[in-house]
This record gives C-alpha cells, sequence and structure tokens, in this order.
C-alpha cells in the first residue's frame, strides 16, 4: 500500500475522521501508521459500507489495523473535536486504553455507543458523537416545519371550508 499523506501529521491519540459519504467513520491514531477502531458486526471487511448493518447491529469488535485499510479510499483528517470543550488524556494513557480493548466485543448502537463515542471516550473520558448530534438538530428541526407546515394546512383548509359555508349559506 502507499504511504498515508495526511494535512496534519497525526500524534499518538489523535483522532482520525474518516469521511464516508453518508457519515463518518472515526479512529485512534496509535503510531506506527495504525489505528484503533470500531466495527459493527457483520461488517467483517472493516469498510463499513453498509449502514443497515450499523443500524441492525447491536454488538462491535474493537480493531486495531493499518490507517490505509481503513480509510480506503475515502478522504480523511485528524479531528480533535473536543479539545475546545474537554481536557484530553495523556497521549500515552490513550493509547495504552485504546490498545486494551483491541479484540473485545462491545455493545453497539448507532446513536449511543457508535464509533465516535468510542474515540471520544478514550480521548476526553466521556463518550460524545457530533454527528448524533447533528442529525437529532437536523431531524428535530425537519419536525419543526413539519409540525408548522401541518397547522399552516389545517388552518388554510378550515377557511377554505369556512368560505365554502359562507357561500353555500349565501346562495339559500
Amino acid at each position: 500500500m502507499a504511504p498515508i499523506l495526511f494535512d496534519e501529521e497525526p500524534k499518538p491519540g489523535d483522532l482520525i475522521e474518516i469521511f464516508r459519504g453518508a457519515y463518518q467513520h472515526w479512529a485512534v491514531y496509535i503510531g506506527n501508521n495504525e489505528v484503533v477502531h470500531m466495527i459493527p458486526a457483520g461488517d467483517d471487511s472493516g469498510i463499513l459500507g453498509n449502514l443497515l448493518t450499523m443500524a441492525e447491529s447491536s454488538t462491535a469488535r474493537v480493531w486495531l489495523q493499518k490507517i490505509w485499510d481503513v480509510v480506503g479510499c475515502h478522504r480523511f483528517h485528524v479531528n480533535n473535536l473536543l479539545d475546545d470543550e474537554y481536557q484530553p488524556r495523556q497521549r500515552h494513557i490513550i493509547v495504552q486504553d485504546a490498545c486494551s480493548m483491541v479484540g473485545k466485543e462491545l455493545p453497539y448502537c448507532v446513536i449511543s455507543r457508535n464509533c465516535e463515542h468510542f474515540v471520544t471516550g478514550l480521548r476526553y473520558g466521556r463518550p460524545n458523537s457530533r454527528q448524533v448530534q447533528d442529525v437529532a438538530v437536523a431531524v428535530g428541526g425537519g419536525a419543526v416545519v413539519a409540525v408548522a407546515a401541518a397547522a399552516l394546512g389545517a388552518v388554510l383548509f378550515s377557511s377554505l371550508l369556512k368560505g365554502d359555508k359562507k357561500r353555500y349559506d349565501s346562495d339559500d
């Protein structure tokens, strides 16, 4: 495999965000071009191309792999997304804890225990998933728009009915 080029050279304990179209996959860089990451059960390929598998899976396995085997042809970068909010744990502790998880099977839920929760838990000591929060905001915003549209539709429909009733009453 060809060497991977980073916009920013990762350091052990850094989070790697991999853009896979509809979602991002996350890994922890441990050095020597290796990452530790979590893959939902049923996706033995390590490529995570199947969103249905992710949504239906209730367990995941932790893997240690060369970064290019995880990244494949996708775009990626170092993204220590919560460094401004939380104090990162010491790098050697992040790496040690990540490596101690390799081979373990863990509970998995796309909403509360996904790969982003896994890596942020390792780096900051508290799991967090911004992409789940972003989807919740988008869905919540969509729900508000849908409710508003339904209410507006009900008002317009009611006005039309009142107009028809007035016209019907005036025909008498």
